[in-house]
């Protein structure tokens, strides 16, 4: 499952789906097979491809907690390369049918299982929270990226991220690994905006993605039209960040597609991760 990511940050607005979709166009430009799998319930990475949402009978919603294949679910783009899995509001009550159902966290798992050999890169787009959606993500993923704005209280929450993603790689998911923190909508005018990329460097060093993402109306435009800011405005400055992020990503991660194109893919901790609250330093917080 190495060439699967999860693209998660409890706090939305962040960039996240921004994220996931422009370097998902990117590597299916270049020729990579990419599967987005949209698992919120807002359904923005769907209606960001120009999938329409209501018109989905088969959704993430069925893939978590119905009888049904990820193939099944899979709908091609306009995009040649990249196919989705579309999300709509019912996916917001996947959560209550998800509790009682047995190893819970492994369900997403288990059905990408039988079609990771068909791409190059599974991108997973979660929702902004800390429920049993993100841990199935989490649970089925290879690598997590963490995408965060330059702002000082994108910062806050940030030790509650992290101390999720150590539980699921203690407890759930051992092969789970930090694949790299994207910083987004970077206003380079600001002092704040340097300090926070220092910081974020300082502490996550090598894994923080060396583009920053500066902030861009084409980026906040691109969505109402259905299409990534790199198709939409190929030449804007969101844009062209997004075409270096995405060649960076192909160099990280280059081993992890590779495989997938030549090679077959083969105790809850639900309460803990939503009772607990850390900061960077690993001290408890109040919320």
């Amino acid at each position: 499952m190495k060439h699967i990511f999860s693209f998660f940050n409890q706090k939305g607005g962040v960039g996240k789906t921004t994220s996931a979709i422009n370097v998902a166009a990117v590597l299916a430009q270049s020729g990579k097979r990419v599967l987005l799998i949209d698992l919120d319930s807002q359904g923005n990475a769907t209606s960001g491809l120009g999938v329409e949402k209501n018109e989905n009978e088969l959704t993430s919603y069925q893939l978590l907690v119905e009888n049904v294949s990820a193939r099944e679910c899979i709908k091609k783009t306009t995009l040649e390369n990249l196919s989705i899995v579309p999300a709509n509001a019912h996916l917001s009550g996947a959560e209550m049918h998800l509790i009682s159902l047995e190893k819970r966290e492994f369900i997403l798992r288990e059905k990408l299982r039988t079609i990771t050999n068909e791409f190059d890169f599974v991108f997973l787009d979660c929702p902004p929270s800390l429920g049993l959606v993100s841990i199935n993500a989490l649970t089925a993923s290879g690598y997590i990226i963490i995408p965060l704005q330059c702002e000082y209280y994108a910062l806050e929450g940030l030790g509650q991220l992290l101390h999720t993603y150590q539980l699921v790689k203690k407890k759930l998911s051992i092969e789970l690994e930090l694949g790299g923190v994207i910083l987004t909508m970077a206003d380079f005018r600001t002092n704040l905006t340097q300090q926070v990329i220092e910081e974020v460097k300082n502490y996550f060093k090598e894994k923080v993605f060396t583009t920053v993402i500066p902030r861009s109306v084409k980026l906040s435009e691109a969505p109402s039209f259905g299409k990534p800011a790199v198709i939409y405005d190929p030449h804007s400055r969101g844009s062209q960040a997004y075409v270096a992020l995405g060649k960076e990503f192909l160099e990280r991660f280059c081993g992890a597609g590779t495989e997938s194109a030549t090679e077959k893919a083969a105790e809850s901790v639900a309460a803990e991760v939503m009772s607990s609250n850390t900061n960077l330093s690993g001290e408890q917080v109040s919320a």
